[in-house]
């Protein structure tokens, strides 16, 4: 007798349908797993045999066979156990064929019977509610939580197999709470904690409000990693779509602890200086979200930029230019979005005070040099802003009064609201930092002598199209900080500004681009 289940797999954060063919002949009794599974979902016959077992069910000795559809796609991990349970107690005959049709199932099975939580659920409930003829969702009790999120899926859960084909039977499934995401909750830092550093908070403020890159170079203890770890509390709230696309790359990287409630904020991530390219960008077999990814929609903070190898820094140029990371594998290609704020932070020189007024520098021109290479030139040309932070002095650490986070984002959410209107036809764009340089270039209304003034300074410093570009973007983002139509000669400027530094010693900023 043949039965079938619809199962759902992950690629990325996208699900996509898969079919679970069980077919119970007469013959020599043996388990046969096809469809191009993976070890994980070979092992399913081990916890689905002692499952059933567990729970009073009959394990007829017949030729069995399952087959995940379609099979020329690589399938992994254990979500398959309840589905294939499910399809071989109806090819067996001691589960109604009719009770299974319009249900969707996944979850692990433990030896007991019991279902387990698995990851990339959010993905599944958003892929069903999509799908026509998927009457029920049928899923782990540990992931209800995080599937609730999608509001339209039609969810159901059970602690066992056994309740779960008594549920199917009955068509009667125990009330389930709808619940939704906890807002942000209040930020233990504010950005008045950061004591003076008026031009690098600036920065920080138009980084946010047009989503560009930035670099913070200064001494040991200026407070770059305290202005960087602030940012978040200075962008605006996440909206319900953006919300669950960062529930789903969490849900695909196993960071959702199975039924705590979720808590929604603008992601911050802050990995180590000793990261690997697979860590930054993603990989593994199969692919799993690097911190990239896992930064969508809010900040990725590099400190010790200069400290991370040159060729897992090299790996974040795409990101940087598409928002997007494509991991390519000979089974295929998976996508991952990388839409995010990056803030980095180093020191200027080896022994950081390089143009220091009150520590000499003992670093040779050779060791500035080497310390300037290490970040490639493709990539300094992808960093939109570089602020000098200088070491505090006492007065400014003696001072308390510095402007609170609210008042920021209020500034920062109004000028992305400029943005969002004005991009309202592009899909996928949602601020200056997103949008094509020839587009902006074309739309933009800049006055003639901001014109001119962009062009000689590209001319002068040797932009490239890539620079001259970004230099116009984040003009724009600090004339929709001023609610400015136009863009003027002061936004020129200030872009042009933050372009280049301009304290080293040598002539040169820290990452090798001349002086104004």
């Amino acid at each position: 007798m043949l039965a079938a289940v619809q199962s759902a797999a992950v690629l990325g954060i996208e699900a996509f349908r898969v079919l679970v063919e069980v077919d119970a002949a007469q013959g020599l009794p043996q388990w046969t797993l096809v469809g191009l599974a993976a070890g994980a979902v070979k092992e399913s016959r081990e916890r689905v045999s002692a499952a059933l077992a567990h729970c009073g069910f009959a394990l007829p000795p017949k030729r069995i066979t399952v087959n995940l559809a379609p099979a020329d796609v690589r399938k992994d991990g254990t979500a398959f156990d309840v589905p294939i349970a499910l399809a071989l107690l109806a090819a067996t005959g001691q589960l109604p064929v009719e009770a299974v049709q319009g249900a969707l199932a996944i979850g692990e099975l433990g030896l007991d019977g019991t279902l387990r939580p698995v990851r990339g659920v959010l993905p599944v409930a958003r892929h069903v509610t999509r799908t026509p003829g998927v009457a029920t969702l049928i899923l782990p009790p540990g992931n209800v939580v995080e599937a609730s999120l999608v509001r339209s899926a039609p969810l159901a859960a059970a602690s066992t197999i056994a309740e779960v084909v008594q549920a199917l039977c009955t068509r009667s499934w125990p009330p389930l709470p709808r619940l939704s995401p906890n807002g942000a909750t209040p930020n233990a830092v504010d950005l008045s904690d950061v004591a003076g550093q008026e031009d690098a908070k600036r920065a920080a403020e138009v980084a946010a409000a047009g989503g560009h890159a930035l670099l913070l170079v200064g001494p040991p203890g200026s407070g770059k990693t305290m202005l960087a770890r602030r940012m978040p509390t200075i962008l605006p709230a996440l909206t319900e779509d953006e919300a669950l696309d960062v529930i789903a790359i969490q849900s695909v990287a196993g960071l959702l602890a199975p039924g705590e409630p979720l808590s929604v904020e603008r992601p911050f991530r802050a990995p180590h200086h000793t990261l690997s390219s697979a860590a930054l960008v993603g990989g593994g077999s199969p692919p799993r979200p690097g911190e990239v990814s896992l930064a969508h929609h809010g900040v990725l903070f590099l400190d010790e930029l200069q400290e991370i190898p040159r060729l897992t820094l090299d790996s974040m140029r795409q990101p940087l230019e598409d928002g997007r990371v494509m991991i390519a594998r000979a089974q295929g290609t998976v996508t991952f979005p990388a839409r995010f704020t990056l803030v980095a932070a180093m020191n200027p020189c080896a022994c950081g005070y390089a143009g220091s007024p009150t520590r000499p520098c003992v670093c040779s021109a050779a060791d500035l040099v080497r310390h300037r290479a290490r970040i490639s030139g493709p990539l300094a040309d992808r960093l939109d802003m570089r602020v000098h932070v200088p070491a505090a002095n006492a007065a400014d650490l003696a001072t308390t009064t510095g402007e609170r986070s609210c008042d920021v984002r209020s500034r920062v959410e109004a000028a992305r609201e400029i943005q969002r209107a004005r991009y309202r036809r592009l899909p996928g764009v949602f601020c200056n930092a997103h949008v094509s340089g020839r587009w902006l270039d074309a739309h933009t209304p800049i006055a003639p002598a901001a014109r001119t003034t962009l062009v000689q300074a590209a001319e002068r410093l040797g932009f490239s199209a890539r620079g001259y570009h970004r230099v116009l973007r984040v003009a724009r983002t600090i004339a929709d900080l001023e609610s400015a139509g136009q863009v003027g000669v002061e936004h020129i400027a200030a872009a042009v500004r933050y372009r280049w530094l301009a304290h080293d010693r040598s002539g040169y900023d820290a990452i090798g681009s001349p002086q104004l």
